[in-house]
């Protein structure tokens, strides 16, 4: 592993959004602070579970189509969260073996856990770095990146759950944009965001939890989800809701729009 860095203090007393999304997701990497956080979301949207599910699943899709239909090696997956198998590298080293992962966040508790995100593959490289993703510039000088990725040759970024976490005083579409200029033509973006455009009353309880919490988050509609892609050439099926970007054989034909409230999408960079 080559992140030297100590984890900070861990927080454990409020509830953190790594930790709810641990808990949504099934996995035990969360404190019971978190897990009363999440329940109450839960009240609020029960559909959350299956929100979460699908982010997962659409990162999963994502990555095979990119690796195996548009010739991508590298990706840059920023607010990668607790680990959760199969990872990022672990889904696209199954398709290509010599893939290079570079997966970033700002997170002590993810630096914890970082070493799970170390497993590659012999032919592929993986590695964690600390960074914010509000700060690009910082981010993207960082040494591992640039002895890991080959920004000459195409890169995914991934920002899967991470913008609705950014924002609109903070600038999501300058950070994404600048994330996207130091990358190569042929490079992806591959973005998942939760949206209140299904349930609106509901997303706004949601809303008040987190930013209770102390965690500001913005839910944005479709066309707000859209901007992200300006510049970039969106795959079919365009932004789609995460369970209808598409699907695979184990996809359930039973879940609604209104319970995934997720809008997802893939660009490819001229």
């Amino acid at each position: 592993m080559s992140n030297t860095h100590s984890p900070r203090d861990i927080d454990t007393s409020r509830p953190h959004s790594a930790r709810m999304y641990d808990y949504y997701l099934g996995g035990k990497d969360h404190f019971d602070i978190d897990k009363r956080a999440a329940e109450t979301v839960a009240v609020a949207y029960p559909g959350i579970f299956v929100c979460a599910r699908e982010n997962r699943s659409f990162m999963h899709r994502a990555t095979r189509v990119l690796a195996r239909e548009h010739g991508i090696r590298q990706w840059l997956d920023i607010g990668t969260g607790i680990p959760t198998e199969p990872n990022l590298h672990q889904v696209a080293q199954s398709v290509v073996p010599d893939a290079r992962v570079v997966y970033a966040d700002n997170d002590p508790l993810v630096l914890k856990y970082a070493e799970r995100l170390m497993r590659s593959t012999p032919q592929g490289r993986t590695t964690y770095i600390e960074a914010d993703a509000n700060d690009p510039h910082t981010l993207l000088n960082a040494p591992q990146l640039a002895e890991f990725l080959d920004l000459d040759q195409p890169v995914a970024l991934s920002l899967n759950a991470l913008m609705h976490f950014v924002t609109d005083a903070q600038n999501p579409y300058a950070i994404v944009g600048r994330l996207l200029d130091a990358l190569p033509s042929g490079s992806a973006l591959a973005l998942s965001h939760c949206t209140p455009d299904f349930a609106p009353a509901i997303w706004q309880k949601v809303t008040d939890i987190y930013t209770n919490a102390g965690t500001p988050v913005q839910f944005r509609s479709r066309d707000d989800v859209a901007r992200f892609f300006d510049g970039l050439e969106l795959l079919d099926p365009g932004i789609a809701v995460g369970h209808r970007w598409r699907p695979d054989a184990s996809h359930d034909d039973m879940l609604t729009d209104a319970e995934v409230s997720l809008w997802t999408g893939v660009g490819i960079k001229p």
